[in-house]
This record gives C-alpha cells, structure tokens and sequence, in this order.
C-alpha cells in the first residue's frame, strides 16, 4: 500500500526545475578559473580577450612620469642642478676671479659663475633668488631657438627667405647671368617708376630673386649664390645709410665691413672703421637704419652710456621699439 501510495505522488508530483547552465559571471577576473572541460588555459585566453575588448589599457609608468616630470634645461657641460619652482635647470658652474656670483643664460643654457672663496649653500641659495629671472631666459631662448629651427631655409627652387622685411621666392633661372650680378629682383605688379636704390618694396606681392643657375644646382650651390647676391646688396645699402646718417651726427666713417657674426650686429673703431652683418639685409629697412645709426653714434660716444643713448634717440626717436624688433624676430637659420 505504501508502495502504492509513493508511486501516485511520484506520477503526479511537478517536474523538478533543470540546473540552470553555467554562465561567467561578467563581474569575475581572469584570476578565477570557472570549471570547464577545455584547458585552463584555453579558458584564461578567452577571458582576457574578453577582458581586453571591454576594458580600457592602463596606461604606461612612464607616461605618468612625463606627465609629473618637471620642464628641463640642462647645459651640455652641466656640473650642478637646481629645482627651480617646476623647472629642473641643469647648470654650468665655474670658480674665477671675480668679486660677485654672475649669471649668463646663452644658447647652451645658464652658467654660473662665483668667487673661488664663495661656498656652495651661497652659491645654491643665490640660483634660488635668482629662480625667475634664470626660468623666464631659459624659456625665452628655448622659444627663439624654436623659432630659428622652425625658420631654417630649405635650399631649393621656390624656397622663400626674407629680403628687407619681405618675403622673396627664390627662381632657379639659367637663361643669362643677369649683368654679371648672378641675380635680378623681380616684382609680380608692375611699378610706375623704379624705387630708390634703397628701397624696399612693401605690400608688393610675389617678388622673386632668379638666380643665374642651372635646374640641377645643388642646395649648397643655391645657397651660395643667393648669399653672395644678398651681401652684394647689404653692401651697397649699408654704404648709402652710412652716408645718410654721418653729416646728421656729425662724424665721420672710413671703411665698411661685412660680417658673419652670430649673435653681434655690429661694431664701430675710433678710427672710423665700421663693421656690420650682413644678415641685417633680412630686416626692414627703419632696422638697419637703428644699426647704422648705433654703430656711428659710437664714433662720438666709445660706450652705452646715456649720454650715448640720447645720441641715438636724437637721430632715431623709436630707437627701443627697433632695438626690441632686432631681438624679437627670427632670422631664417642659415
């Protein structure tokens, strides 16, 4: 009867609920292996597939450090560093006979320079007072070399370069010599008349200097012509302002020279010998007019004193906004 009984409640009794499959859980990590019948690895491959295609990558260690590192000028011959502000400044420190600590910053990067009797806790204390104006030069010479880099001339048919504030495209034009100058100006718009000797050509666009050379010229052989051209201008425009401005300060010069200095515009020697850059070409002219004007100024005034300077301005009356144009804009780096 028992029997009986146990097999009616069976017959009847609800189908008992299948397990439900096994699913991942999409909360797990590629740490916990789940039961399966492939390999362990076969399981750990797909999951860190699945983990790699849902999940943003971390992102590297060193990102992070160049992200927190602070900005850096370091001298190439650097002995000693300073952490000023977020500024790392590797430095050059030199020991000589001098009465103060000195500080220069230059294409290369700041040096410091102090008295053999000096100690070094001066000497860092001294780089720690001088933290701003040292960073604002650091940054102000990284920006100009920049600049200048950003500026280089690439020696080529069609390279453009600054002629008297101008911009100039370069023509390789082998046809004929040009008057045995290797090279003619030539402007796009047609002038009523031709302009002084001295004069630049502003608003005029597309000028173009045609060099006498042949299609195949190399770069180097495109610079040089274009140089020699160009000093051959310097030459004759430097000799005309000299001439202009003399009688007006009442001096008197003897002899010009060209130079090639890197950083120095100018000079002048009591006996009446003056010396410019020639790449002072690339500038307007009221430029070259403030360096003419400087260097004669010197055959009256040997130095910058202010006696000096109100020699300038009474020739020039804009002198500082010229100085500051001389400074500030970038030269194509040759």
């Amino acid at each position: 009867m028992q029997s009986l009984l146990q097999f009616t409640l069976d017959l009847f009794a609800p189908e008992p609920e299948k397990p439900a499959a096994l699913q991942p859980d999409p909360t797990e990590t590629s740490g916990r292996k789940p039961s399966s019948a492939l390999s362990g690895e076969g399981v750990l491959a797909i999951e860190n597939i699945a983990t790699a295609s849902t999940a943003p990558a971390p992102l590297p260690a060193q990102t992070l450090q160049q992200v927190l590192a602070p900005a850096t000028y370091r001298h190439p011959r650097a002995t000693r560093e300073a952490l000023l502000g977020d500024t790392l400044v590797g430095y050059q420190f030199r020991r000589g006979k001098r009465r103060t600590i000195g500080f220069s910053v230059g294409g290369e990067g700041l040096v410091v320079s102090a008295p053999k009797w000096v100690p070094l806790y001066e000497i860092d204390k001294a780089v720690q007072e001088k933290a701003g104006w040292i960073v604002k030069k650091l940054h102000e010479t990284r920006a100009r070399h920049d600049r200048l880099e950003a500026a280089r001339i690439e020696w080529r048919d069609g390279t453009t370069l600054p002629f008297l504030g101008e911009p100039v495209i370069v023509v390789i034009d082998p046809r004929h010599a040009f008057g045995g100058v290797g090279g003619e100006l030539k402007a796009a718009a047609m002038l009523s008349a031709p302009p002084p000797p001295h004069a630049s050509l502003p608003g005029v666009a597309n000028m173009t200097l045609h060099i006498a050379l042949a299609h195949d010229a190399t770069p180097d052989q495109i610079r040089d012509s274009v140089q020699a051209w160009l000093m051959r201008q310097a030459k004759r425009l430097f000799t005309e302002r000299l001439d202009h401005f003399a009688p007006q300060l009442g001096v008197q010069w003897r002899k010009l020279s060209l130079s090639s200095a890197g950083t120095r515009w100018g000079s002048a020697s009591a006996d009446g010998s003056i010396r410019l850059n020639w790449r002072l070409i690339h500038f307007k002219q009221s430029v070259i007019d403030y360096v003419v004007v400087h260097e004669l100024s010197h055959l009256r005034v040997m130095d910058h004193s202010p006696r000096f300077w109100d020699t300038v301005r009474a020739v020039v009356p804009d002198y500082a906004e010229l100085r500051g144009q001389l400074k500030d804009e970038s030269l194509p780096k040759w």
